[in-house]
């Protein structure tokens, strides 16, 4: 069995960790550790509350088991931080115990190094999915915390990945090589995106203009510039997804006004399809920022999944995007925050190429989530002709 150590609940966003367990337990069974939760996890994030209803070990599906880790209030405050992680390793042993399972490799993909040792023997790959040094601030940890843990799991883990060329070569200066594994997408969600029935909430929204959009959260890591400059060209303008308060409430309020914008709130994974069949040009409209610049944005492969053009900020995994494929440079664009918003006019007024959509779904295909996983899991020696039937 693997162990995953997620670092967003396996029922949250459906990202990084979740699509790669999923396709990982086609491979080998899996064990998802959701980040532990306590009572009072709820009064703080109530989108929560429901992880604490039902017991603490579930079956997701066939072979794939979730984890919930209880934890005292004050988890991460200085200290308690060890006694969580200890909690949580004791938990999975538990776990693992009375699924009758042998526990061969670990996956810690989070920066806790408490976890280290969770399961004596078991090969452990550190999976770094974000810089969380750089963005300690984000997540309200400090950041010195944060480059201890990085430090101790670089040390110690068995072998290394990382989502980005950006946190790879960090962790080579560092004296560690690390195999790159990015974020991929699931081309098999967009199938018969074009004949999706048009969503009810945009009433004719696209319908008689090409728009753009942009999928995911709208949050200090987005540039809301770029997003106001599109609109202000008089471009249609889809926004899908959550939208932090606390991030410029008053320009998002003005954007949202605008009669050429339509922004739909959170939408779920299995929803998006609709929607993305409203836009023509997709929007990977990141902040310059150094936690940004390690990043490795899914929506980009998402809006190639579902047959669209994209243009996104000239991020390093987006140049990575069209440096390792021989057709990526043709297939996305990238343009820095001055011509971001040319670009995308450009694409909303170009005629797509004959076969266009299929090249894009194509290229997808190439960077979908059972690639991640499958070398995911060779990092993991796990061969998936040497794992027993259950």
């Amino acid at each position: 069995m693997i162990v995953y150590f997620g670092g967003t609940a396996y029922d949250g966003v459906a990202g990084t960790d979740r699509q790669l367990t999923d396709r990982l337990a086609a491979l080998a069974p899996v064990l998802y550790v959701d980040p532990p939760i306590s009572l009072a996890t709820p009064l703080l994030r109530p989108h929560l509350a429901g992880s604490l209803d039902g017991p603490p070990l579930r079956r997701q599906a066939r072979d794939l088991y979730r984890l919930i880790p209880r934890a005292l209030p004050g988890a991460y405050r200085p200290g308690m931080h060890h006694v969580t992680a200890a909690l949580v390793r004791r938990a999975t042993r538990q776990a693992a115990g009375r699924l009758g399972r042998r526990v061969t490799a670990v996956v810690i993909a989070t920066f806790d190094a408490g976890l280290l040792g969770a399961v004596p023997g078991a090969r452990t790959v550190f999976y770094a999915t974000d810089d969380l040094v750089a963005g300690a601030g984000l997540i309200g940890l400090p950041a010195r915390r944060m480059e201890k843990a990085r430090d101790r799991l670089l040390a110690r883990a068995d072998a290394v990945a990382a989502v980005s060329p950006r946190l790879r070569d960090d962790f080579r200066d560092r004296g560690r090589d690390a195999e790159m594994i990015p974020t991929g997408c699931a081309p098999e969600a967009y199938e018969g995106i074009d004949t999706a029935p048009w969503p009810p909430d945009l009433a004719g929204f696209g319908r008689d203009r090409p728009a753009a959009g942009f999928v995911g959260h709208i949050n200090a890591r987005i540039d809301m510039g770029v997003l106001e400059g599109v609109a202000a060209a008089g471009h249609p303008l889809l926004l899908v997804g959550p939208h932090d308060p606390a991030h410029e409430p008053a320009r998002f309020r003005a954007l949202t006004a605008r009669p050429n914008v339509r922004w739909t709130g959170r939408k779920s994974f299995a929803e998006l399809p609709p929607y993305l069949r409203a836009i023509k040009v997709g929007l990977t409209p990141y902040a310059r920022s150094a936690f940004n610049d390690a990043s490795f944005p899914i929506k980009t492969l998402e809006y190639l999944a579902a047959g669209r053009a994209v243009v996104a900020t000239d991020l390093p995994s987006a140049r990575w995007l069209r440096e390792s494929d021989p057709e990526g440079a043709e297939l996305i664009r990238t343009e820095a925050a001055d011509g971001f918003v040319r670009a995308v006019g450009a694409e909303l007024a170009a005629a797509d190429p004959a076969g266009a959509t299929g090249r894009r779904r194509r290229f997808a295909a190439r960077h979908d989530w059972t690639h991640r996983a499958r070398a995911l899991a060779r990092l993991l020696d796990i061969d998936r002709e040497e794992v027993p039937a259950p």
